[in-house]
């Protein structure tokens, strides 16, 4: 159940984009803010920090600068490319809006929010952005960071993840957007901006922000109270046994058949049960190997902990395909999870 209320939004478009006009920082993705390049960056910043961000978006805009690009692009290299982002579906399912976005539309993005939803892992947020940034359209971006502002400045208690309470903030935004045209844009950004850089989920700089004359949560003297958030779940923790396999012509690496990553590239991994580390080699077929040394990992995924034992292995051969150290470092993507196995090795 949502707390509706009924706090005036439109008293704070003003401040907010003068503040804006004044603080925003210099990002890339600012900078010719095409439908294109909205896109990707939205989708890189969903699950990556601004400033890692950057160094991404740079290189991934280098190798593929248009839509037509990202259509064309042969998966290792796109795979390559997103490596250390995460989340590989979300540059697979870009390829599959891009292919869309040249075939259907000539290479055009939409500008209609159905039209723009249809795509292939574009939701409400994405859809926002692009509409507002790119087309300047009366068009609410809600994130995480407006979220937060939108529920301190109302000091609205309603659980934050809840669909509906998410539809009762986009609705209010929506009527006290500017007009259409740049200042759309500039209010989308306003927002985030200050999520991201004053209204901080801990520790928020309220004396520096252009709305605490207006901020119920700060007039209340409880800023950190909101928003409400959902009880966390605890992750799933897996015991995992990875295998960094060097035979004389290189190392293996295979794809994942199944579970998490699945069709990822991966050093050769196993749930790990009772078997030993031996058995488990014989079971994928490697055979003449010793087990030289072994190291401890972890990895986070948004609901499972992977706790990792590499086994770092030399081999006469293997079943899987094998890579030289420079194949890997330049050609072959690998997640996160398998890729801090490789410090100190490639």
């Amino acid at each position: 159940m949502i707390r509706t209320d009924e706090y005036g939004y439109e008293k704070i478009v003003a401040p907010l984009l003068l503040w804006y006009g004044e603080n925003k920082r210099d990002l890339p993705w600012r900078h010719d803010p095409t439908p294109y390049r909205v896109w990707v960056s939205e989708i890189m910043l969903q699950q990556t920090r601004v400033e890692a961000a950057k160094e991404y978006y740079l290189r991934f805009l280098s190798a593929l600068p248009t839509v037509q690009d990202l259509a064309a692009c042969e998966e290792e290299k796109l795979l390559k490319l997103w490596e250390g982002l995460g989340y590989y579906s979300r540059v697979r399912n870009m390829q599959k809006a891009a292919k869309i976005v040249v075939e259907k539309y000539q290479g055009n993005f939409p500008q209609t929010e159905k039209e723009l939803k249809n795509l292939p892992g574009i939701g409400d947020y994405t859809v926002g952005a692009i509409r507002s940034i790119a087309f300047h359209k009366r068009a609410p971006a809600v994130d995480g960071n407006v979220f937060r502002v939108l529920s301190r400045i109302s000091a609205n208690a309603s659980d934050i993840s809840e669909p509906a309470y998410r539809a009762f903030l986009k609705e209010k935004l929506q009527k006290v957007y500017p007009e259409e045209g740049v200042r759309c844009s500039d209010f989308t950004q306003a927002l985030m901006e200050l999520g991201a850089t004053v209204c901080k989920p801990s520790s928020p700089d309220c004396a520096l922000c252009p709305l605490q004359n207006l901020c119920k949560a700060k007039e209340e003297g409880a800023v950190e109270k909101y928003p409400v958030l959902p009880e966390k779940k605890a992750k799933r923790v897996e015991q995992v046994a990875v295998f960094f396999i060097r035979t004389p012509k290189g190392i293996a690496v295979r794809k994942r058949e199944g579970g998490i990553l699945k069709g990822m590239n991966e050093l050769p991994s196993m749930i790990a049960g009772e078997s030993a580390p031996q058995e488990m080699l014989l079971a994928m077929g490697v055979k003449e190997f010793e087990i030289e040394r072994e190291r401890k990992f972890t990895h986070i995924f948004t609901h499972i902990k992977w706790e990792m034992t590499c086994y770092y292995v030399s081999a006469l051969t293997c079943p899987f395909p094998v890579y030289t150290a420079e194949q890997i470092r330049e050609e072959i993507s690998l997640p996160t999870a398998f890729k801090q196995c490789l410090e100190g090795e490639v």
